[in-house]
């Protein structure tokens, strides 16, 4: 189990740090133009592309994660501080899915395009994402 709950973690997160750090450098993919870009992947009115900063940081912190979800299937590495770091990432991406369907943040990135893909992709992959972080927290634990 803790082997499947760490590949859905790297594959999923891996791609998501490739597009982000893809945009970074100024890439368009997968849609040419930068305005429909940004507003299927922030969702707010007034932004024109995705900041390269942002999604560097972005790419580089979802990276991260990926690598410490992999590192949390081996229970014999990394202690208590990957376990802490498996349960602040489980906390961080369950509030990030759950998020998604508040009213608040639909209101925060009212965009149709991003709202049709946060309810339908980004909200339940953060959920997902979640529950195999705290499988695998929680299996260090026992």
């Amino acid at each position: 189990m803790s082997t499947a709950a760490a590949s859905i973690i790297f594959f999923a997160l891996l791609t998501i740090a490739i597009a982000h750090l893809l945009w970074a450098i100024g890439s368009r993919w997968p849609i040419r133009d930068p305005q429909v870009l940004a507003n299927a992947v922030i969702g707010r009115p007034g932004v024109t592309r995705i900041p390269r900063l942002g999604a560097l940081f972005t790419g580089l912190f979802i990276l991260a994660a990926a690598a410490i979800g992999t590192a949390l299937a081996d229970p014999a590495s990394g202690g208590l501080l990957l376990t802490l770091a498996g349960g602040l990432l489980t906390a961080f991406f369950a509030a990030r899915g759950v998020a998604g369907y508040t009213a608040a943040w639909r209101a925060a990135h009212p965009i149709a395009s991003f709202a049709a893909l946060d309810r339908k992709v980004y909200s339940p992959l953060c959920l997902i994402v979640a529950v195999c972080f705290l499988v695998l927290t929680v299996m260090r634990l026992t």
